[in-house]
């Protein structure tokens, strides 16, 4: 039976999936996810993730969303924060995640993924009706 820190951990990979570059690994003895060897996130315990944030989003994430985000003396002054991963949506972590991947993910990767995600749908072929 998986842990919760494991079902954490799936949990973030999952949101991070559609991001290139991803690597499962560790950072200070903890779970952690990286792009390119380039710190993302980490899990403090199964309810807890230290993700990268740009220092201009902080207050404003701490403001909208108090119940999900917040910080400790530890990361006043560094480009992080905590989210409770029991409180946070698939969507809004999916968000956040490429936002982190932005701030680390080399820039050649970045314009790879997003010709990738501009390109057009593949139009549906045409049914020919009788």
């Amino acid at each position: 039976m998986p842990s919760g820190l494991d079902k954490a951990l799936a949990k973030v990979l999952a949101a991070a999936a559609h991001l290139p570059g991803i690597e499962q690994s560790t950072s200070y003895g903890n779970l952690s996810v990286k792009v390119q060897g380039k710190y993302l996130c980490s899990l403090k315990d199964p309810n807890t993730l230290s993700l990268r944030c740009a220092m201009e989003d902080k207050e404003m994430l701490f403001a909208s969303a108090p119940g999900i985000y917040y910080e400790t003396d530890h990361y006043k002054g560094w480009p992080g924060l905590l989210v409770r991963l029991n409180k946070i949506s698939k969507k809004e972590l999916t968000v956040r995640l490429e936002r982190a991947w932005r701030l680390q993910a080399p820039k050649k990767l970045q314009k790879i993924y997003d010709a990738a995600s501009a390109a057009p749908a593949k139009p549906k072929p045409r049914v020919k009706k009788k």
